[in-house]
C-alpha cells in the first residue's frame, strides 16, 4: 500500500513519521490503521514488538501472551 491509501485516517506526513519511528500511534489509530489494512490490531502489534517479525518470533509472542493473560486471570 502507498501513503496515499490512508489518506482516509491520517496524513502523509503522519505515516512516513510512524514508518521511520519518529511518532507513536494511540490506540485508536492503530485499530485504524488495522481495519484499513484488513487485519486485527494484535496483528500489528506484535509484528511491532517483534524482534524478527517471522512467523516463529511472532508465534513466540503470541504464547508469551496467551500465557501471561492465563496467569493473571487465575489471580482473580
Amino acid at each position: 500500500m502507498t501513503q496515499e491509501d490512508f489518506d482516509r485516517i491520517s496524513s502523509r506526513v503522519y505515516i512516513s513519521a510512524l514508518e521511520r519511528g519518529i511518532k507513536q500511534p494511540t490506540l485508536p489509530k492503530v485499530d485504524a490503521l488495522a481495519n484499513l489494512l484488513d487485519v486485527h490490531p494484535l496483528t500489528l502489534l506484535a509484528l511491532s514488538y517483534s524482534s524478527k517479525p517471522t512467523a516463529d518470533e511472532v508465534k513466540r509472542l503470541c504464547e508469551r501472551v496467551v500465557n501471561e493473560a492465563a496467569a493473571l486471570q487465575a489471580l482473580d
